[in-house]
């Protein structure tokens, strides 16, 4: 079978699809799209978002990625500090707060220029992308923002391709497959998956990522052998197959389960082997360093041994290696890394290259798998520093779900909020003994808050900011 792109409402062959992205290219080229220009696109998933991406591509321009949900402030703020000439948006994708457009450059809503390249003839047989390849700015993302204010990080075009190249040998991605993301595709991971299925051949699915339902049920109609996707939605994939267990079939074609993007639970692997067979499998990366270590089929364990080329090593406070099984800071030297962040005006601020702190703690066992432990967010509370994702993680271990939001506190430094996922007929005050049985009293919640879910960002991560304003609603209710 030949490679195709599906959509919930078309089927393109990955050859007529590249056609279809050059006469895209040709109206960018028209609508002032070149080598250097900085150009914003800000849309949803769509077969139309994909053939613009590898367009842009094509033209070698340099690509700025936002959310197509971000708040119209966030992206009046985005143009202005990339000096974005060009902003290629949808339907649902707003651009300032009051509907006008006052932040300057071209504005292109994204199915006029659809219908402007369906005029157009291809004027190159194939997609050429070495001049976006060689630009140092050839993408602009930004972080996830999940410990501060997200930062636009910089991309070299082509360590951004050889990092994906690394990554698809790596988990064994073949031209038979069909890769279904359940992600947004202008963050790191969806973006990832979008451009490994072209570079490796694959077929893709554009699927509802919000709507598990349908998703799942194109899966089984398009044969997804190949999920990706983080660990909240595979929990809510769970749920929505246990109340609808028909839904089950439609994964039958599945050969892996890949996850990423936030820690995931053993518990939550567990039930996927008990299920299908199959583990979820965990990976490492970042949007600063690209795609670092990943979990395989003959190796499910953590996140897996790094990418050929990728170096990881855990060292202490001063930057010593540690032994097989000791936890301490993460250290990663890629040679796909970031060039640098985006400075205020615009321009790129370079990072030092080579071995990078990446304020992760984690620990690698004897065999050079590495498992993620936290973030290295110290709080100090009567007399005590404590990191409470490697409490989150311990309790992972025991089968909780938890979050801690911590609030500073003048007389204990500060007090911890546990906030704690699905847990069906127990009380608060239950769960508040059962979690106090499985730490030490230095560690135990001041408040224990129960959820049906955690609140997300757009990476799909649990959102820490919201839930530190829900912790300081909680103490002053």
């Amino acid at each position: 079978m030949s490679s195709k792109l599906f959509s919930p409402d078309a089927v393109a062959p990955l050859d007529d699809f590249e056609r279809q992205a050059l006469a895209i290219a040709g109206s960018l080229r028209a609508a002032g799209a070149g080598e250097g220009t900085r150009v914003l696109l800000k849309a949803g998933n769509s077969m139309g978002y994909v053939s613009t991406l590898l367009g842009l591509m094509h033209t070698g321009a340099s690509i700025v990625l936002l959310g197509h949900e971000e708040k119209a402030a966030v992206t009046a703020r985005v143009r202005r500090q990339t000096a974005a000439e060009l902003v290629i948006v949808d339907d649902d994708a707003p651009i300032t707060e009051d509907g006008t457009d006052d932040t300057g450059g071209t504005v292109i809503n994204l199915q006029e220029l659809l219908v402007d390249a369906a005029e157009r003839a291809p004027a190159a047989n194939r997609l050429d992308v070495d001049a976006w390849a060689a630009r140092p700015d050839g993408l602009i993302m930004w972080s996830s923002g999940s410990t501060g204010e997200p930062k636009g990080v910089v991309k070299n075009g082509g360590r951004f391709l050889t990092n994906l190249r690394r990554n698809a040998s790596h988990m064994g991605h073949v031209e038979s497959d069909v890769l279904l993301p359940l992600l947004p595709f202008s963050h790191q991971y969806g973006l990832s998956m979008v451009l490994i299925a072209w570079l490796a051949r694959c077929s893709l699915m554009i699927a509802p990522y919000r709507r598990l339902d349908r998703a799942l049920m194109m899966a089984g109609r398009c044969g997804a052998t190949v999920l990706d996707a983080t660990p909240a939605t595979y929990r809510s994939m769970l749920d929505i197959m246990a109340r609808r267990p028909v839904l089950r079939r439609h994964l039958a074609q599945a050969r892996m389960f890949c996850s990423g993007a936030a820690p995931l639970t053993p518990a939550l692997s567990r039930a996927y082997e008990e299920r299908f067979g199959l583990p979820l499998l965990d990976s490492y990366g970042s949007t600063e360093l690209g795609n670092l270590t990943f979990a395989t089929l003959d190796n499910p364990i953590a996140c897996g041994r790094p990418l050929d080329g990728i170096g990881v090593k855990v060292v202490d406070d001063d930057g010593v290696a540690l032994a097989a099984g000791e936890v301490g800071e993460v250290m990663v030297d890629s040679p796909d890394m970031m060039a640098g962040y985006l400075d205020d005006g615009g321009k790129l601020e370079p990072v030092p290259q080579g071995w990078y702190r990446t304020n992760d703690f984690g620990h690698l066992d004897e065999n050079g798998n590495l498992a993620i432990v936290g973030r290295m967010r110290a709080v100090h509370r009567n007399g005590y520093t404590l990191h409470p994702e490697v409490i989150e993680r311990r309790l992972a271990l025991a089968g909780w779900s938890v979050k801690i939001a911590a609030l500073a506190d003048d007389r204990r430094g500060s007090q911890l909020a546990f906030f704690v996922e699905c847990v069906p007929g127990r009380s608060t005050h239950e769960v508040r003994e059962l979690l106090a049985s499985a730490l030490p009293q230095y560690e135990q919640p001041n408040r224990v808050i129960l959820l049906d879910r955690f609140p997300l960002n757009a990476n799909g991560k649990p959102d820490v900011a919201a839930l530190e304003r829900l912790a300081r609603k909680e103490a002053t209710a």
